[in-house]
């Protein structure tokens, strides 16, 4: 392609041999299209590139930026697929989408858009420069505030970066000490890594997934707790990408055959403005993972700005907090947070030893890993590969006189027994498990091997939690459901006639999700003297729930509906999150 561009110009002395020689040297040096050199060397206009295009190619030309695109129509393509194979949707008639592309003979990506759509794809030729204003510019329209626009910039020019294009701003890398510095100008790898991760922390994500395939590698954020893909950068740069990452987390970049863990720490400036002062300070934990195409890079982000320590901020309904707060300020025993990974245990359990932290009080945490450094408490990292497990470091923790214990995780049967103990003899233990609601935990607890009378006997309180999405406060809009389905859901027959149901239409504010942040959903389930006589004698879940019921316990399904009857969070969602 580069040569006939380049013959056509010469042929209409549009430029001269000298300037196409030069013209290729960029290309060759930077990367990209010819057409793009040559705009960028100032040897030729944008507009009339496009034109030679047309005639090379034979199809109709565009100019990008004579006109407005509809958002609608835009959104058809995803913005990973607009710049893997730079193009952008321009109108749509009937069954037909007009396409703008740099290289319209490009079967591939019509077939894959045509096959996404199930529009037919009728092409138009623009020039490359054109078209990457044109993605910055309208896949940038996803959130509406200023760092989150800065944040798809950033993407964009990280990948022109990578085309060897010049002059990105928010970029980073990683220096002698345990930070890394997203600010600087670096390669161009280096300018997609930190770009990706400024994105990751302006679109609120909570990780970052990097996967690499046979035939290319994508890479997705979990933002509200669901995965959107970003942007799939080509195969090539594959290895480069993840040797970044690993150094930048101090990891054995020769080492391809098994899992590491690592942590990024990173300074930034909250703004997004090159040259002014680093303002916050943001760690990534990171994962890797070897795969059959490669090794997987998740990086889980971890924003102390984004911990609610005030425990009046969970989520809670106002007596399942009493419960709780009651439970965790008594002088011995054993509280429980359950639910899956990513759900919000960790915060819970931050936000109730914050409330216990005083100067008399002495609190210590074996967590894997540690999340959040906490002032006036005794954390310590668990580290399985030197034999410092939970339960090692919690026979110790009893030696070191404390108050307060916080179990990561219980995970085994000989950790259980240990923390039982423990709240048995004068210490309050906060920990976790992976259950499905409060009152299985018990039965998790009795299958682990703990006894039935010491799981009554020390058992103060379980909370059973779930994060659901918040509802657009800026779409928000009534939403039409059947009753047969409304009353399938849970709410009584007789509300469904007057309940009035919300959903986010989706706008600029949420990128287009009808979704904004998250909610909690809480299910507390007290230890009362029914209860443990219940738990005494291994009676079946069913009949624990039914009497937790009868004393109050509102469970996460019911919590949900109540959400939704407030307007917080859509029916879908609670449905996807819970169970009758």
């Amino acid at each position: 392609m580069a040569v006939r561009l380049g013959e056509l110009l010469l042929r209409e002395k549009r430029i001269t041999p000298v300037q196409l020689q030069e013209a290729l040297a960029r290309q060759r040096s930077n990367g990209g299209r010819l057409g793009l050199s040559l705009v960028k060397l100032g040897l030729v206009k944008d507009d009339e590139i496009t034109q030679v295009l047309s005639r090379q190619y034979g199809v109709p030309a565009i100019a990008l930026g004579s006109f407005e695109l509809d958002q609608a129509v835009v959104r058809l393509v995803p913005v990973e697929t607009a710049i893997k194979y730079l193009v952008i949707p321009v109108a749509r008639s009937g069954t037909a989408l007009t396409l703008a592309m740099a290289d319209p003979t490009n079967v591939f990506a019509m077939d894959d858009i045509k096959f996404m759509t199930g529009l037919q794809i009728e092409p138009v030729v623009a020039s490359e420069m054109a078209l990457r204003e044109s993605i910055a510019r309208y896949y940038g329209r996803g959130t509406s505030t200023e760092g989150a626009t800065a944040s798809s910039e950033a993407v964009t020019r990280a990948l022109e970066a990578l085309n060897g294009e010049d002059g990105l701003e928010v970029v980073g890398h990683a220096d002698s000490s345990d930070a890394s510095t997203l600010e600087g100008h670096e390669a161009p790898v280096i300018r997609l890594v930190n770009a990706l991760m400024l994105s990751a922390i302006h679109r609120g994500a909570s990780d970052i997934h990097l996967e690499p395939y046979e035939r290319e590698m994508r890479i997705r954020f979990r933002i509200d707790g669901v995965l959107q893909p970003v942007l799939a950068p080509a195969l090539k740069y594959r290895d480069a990408i993840t040797s970044r990452l690993k150094i930048m987390a101090q990891l054995d970049i020769a080492e391809k055959r098994l899992p590491q863990d690592g942590r990024i720490k990173a300074r930034f400036n909250d703004q997004g403005v090159p040259g002014e002062q680093l303002v916050r300070e943001i760690d990534f934990r990171v994962s890797c993972l070897p795969t059959l195409f490669g090794e997987k890079i998740v990086l889980r982000l971890l924003d102390r700005q984004q911990l609610r320590l005030e425990m009046t901020q969970l989520g809670f309904e106002a007596s399942a907090l009493a419960r709780f707060s009651a439970a965790i300020r008594r002088p011995w025993g054993l509280v429980l947070v359950t639910g899956p990974t990513g759900s919000g245990k960790t915060n819970t359990l931050y936000s109730a030893i914050s409330q216990l932290n005083q100067p008399g009080v002495n609190i210590m945490t074996a967590e894997d890993p540690v999340e959040f450094n906490l002032a006036g408490i005794n954390q310590v990292q668990v580290r399985d590969g030197i034999g410092l497990t939970f339960a090692t470091a919690l026979r110790s923790f009893l030696r070191q006189d404390p108050n307060v214990l916080l179990i990561g995780e219980i995970r085994d049967a000989e950790t259980a027994a240990i923390a039982v103990k423990a709240a048995l003899t004068g210490h309050m233990v906060l920990s976790t498990l992976h259950t499905n609601d409060a009152p299985s935990t018990v039965g998790r607890l009795i299958n682990m091997g703990v006894d039935p009378f010491l799981v009554a006997s020390s058992l103060q309180l379980i909370v059973a939690q779930r994060l659901v999405r918040r509802i657009c406060e800026h779409c928000r809009e009534a939403d039409t459901l059947q009753p047969g389905f409304l009353i399938e859901a849970g709410f009584a027959p007789e509300e469904v006639s007057t309940l009035v149901v919300q959903h986010g239409r989706g706008c600029s504010r949420c990128g287009g999700t009808g979704y904004k942040g998250r909610v909690g959903l809480f299910e507390v389930m007290s230890s009362s003297e029914v209860i443990r006589r219940l738990i005494f004698e291994a009676a079946p879940v069913s009949e624990l729930r039914r009497q937790a019921m009868d004393e109050g316990m509102v469970t996460l399904r019911q919590c949900g509906l109540q959400m939704v009857r407030q307007g917080l969070t859509t029916l879908d969602d609670v449905i996807r999150e819970t169970v009758v």
